[in-house]
């Protein structure tokens, strides 16, 4: 009895390990998916930016008051930077920078990271340089972070935040 018992508990366990593998391999596959996916919506989100296409850019964002862009503030008491909170303020935001003249992100893609946190969270970074004329911005082209968290509904990727970050000038060197 106790031999038939330690041969059905190794057997349990060597199952256990072999399913867990195939789990394990269909999630890296997912997950490799998913950060294909993000990378294309990425780009995408990126077009329709340079299109100056709000309405485009309003459908890849996440449809809640949660939703999140950080951005250049044309509002002294906001500072210099701020948040933007919720669908109806980040598309006023949007058409605000748009409204101000040429608007152009140019991502390094080459640099473009994107990380999953879960099954339906995610992360993307990508220095880019933008050119805008927006809240006292010159048009000159401008070194930033993009940071986005992604959140996957009903299998569709959508932006939950978008964090622009500029990246300070280097100090000269004495």
């Amino acid at each position: 009895m106790k031999k038939t018992i330690g041969s059905a508990v190794i057997l349990i366990a060597v199952l256990g390990a072999s399913l867990s593998g195939a789990s394990a391999a269909e999630k890296a596959a997912e997950s490799t998916r998913d950060v294909r996916t993000i990378e294309l919506r990425f780009k995408r989100l990126l077009d329709l930016a340079n299109k100056h296409d709000i309405n485009g850019i309003h459908a890849m964002f996440w449809q809640s008051p949660f939703a999140l862009l950080v951005a250049k503030s044309a509002v002294p008491s906001e500072g210099e930077w701020a948040g933007f909170w919720g669908n109806d303020a980040i598309d006023q935001k949007l058409h605000d920078i748009a409204d101000s003249g040429p608007v152009v992100l140019k991502p390094d893609l080459s640099r473009l990271k994107v990380v999953t946190l879960s099954s339906n969270i995610a992360q993307s970074y990508d220095p880019l340089e933008i050119t805008v004329s927006y809240a006292g911005q010159d048009g000159t082209p401008k070194p930033f972070l993009m940071i986005m968290t992604w959140k996957k509904i009903s299998g569709d990727w959508k932006v939950a935040s978008e964090i622009i970050l500029p990246v300070p000038a280097k100090a000269p060197k004495a």
